[in-house]
């Protein structure tokens, strides 16, 4: 972890911003009520996320394997308006803190897999730019804080196995601002991207496991 710390810290200075990021130690997943969990997810996740939380559908994300203290601080967003989207918002609206943990572990908890690239050329435009980032640029290596393997942290997400169109969208989102409820890093690493990393590191992002 404090290596992380370390990173994250490095990334911030290089793009002149404050590091607002805390990193906090993995533990046990704690308990909760799944078999509400799944009762939700089937009434309300499902059509859009997979029933197991691994969409296959190309506009919305994977939630299978994903930090469940990340699903939750999301859904809080979706539900107080911070983070934009009116079908989210509409969805966790009636969700108590409770319900939205429970969502978290239990994704977290399911499998996914990684989908191969569909351009093995454009993922490896990605792979450089997520292992090494783009120096002339100022783009900072984005395994530097999601980790080597794209598995994240507690307070940072899995990006290994997401769907590609997803990715670019939020990397787009982060660009423009239109998506503002996670660290300010990621405004700046997206203004500095071009189009064509963007689409080589959601494709290469998609194959990691």
């Amino acid at each position: 972890m404090k290596n992380l710390t370390t990173t994250l810290a490095r990334c911030a200075a290089i793009l002149g911003l404050p590091l607002g990021v805390s990193v906090a130690g993995a533990g046990e997943l704690p308990a909760v009520d799944l078999a509400r969990a799944a009762e939700i997810s089937a009434a309300r996740c499902g059509l859009c996320h997979g029933v197991d939380g691994d969409s296959s559908s190309p506009l919305y994300p994977r939630l299978a394997s994903q930090h469940h203290q990340y699903i939750a601080k999301q859904l809080a967003d979706f539900k107080s308006g911070r983070r934009k989207s009116d079908t989210m918002e509409s969805m966790a609206a009636n969700l108590t803190p409770e319900e939205m943990l429970a969502l978290g572990v239990y994704f977290e908890q399911k499998p996914t897999k990684p989908r191969p690239a569909r351009d093995v050329e454009l993922a490896g435009v990605g792979r450089y730019i997520f292992h090494r980032g783009n120096e002339s640029a100022g783009v900072p290596a984005c395994a530097g804080c999601h980790g080597e393997n794209g598995h994240g942290t507690e307070q940072l997400p899995r990006l290994a196995g997401q769907v590609p169109r997803y990715i670019e969208d939020q990397l787009r989102s982060f660009d423009t601002r239109a998506r503002t409820n996670d660290n300010a890093i990621m405004h700046s690493v997206a203004s500095r991207l071009s189009e064509l990393e963007i689409k080589g590191v959601a494709m290469y992002i998609s194959a990691l496991e």
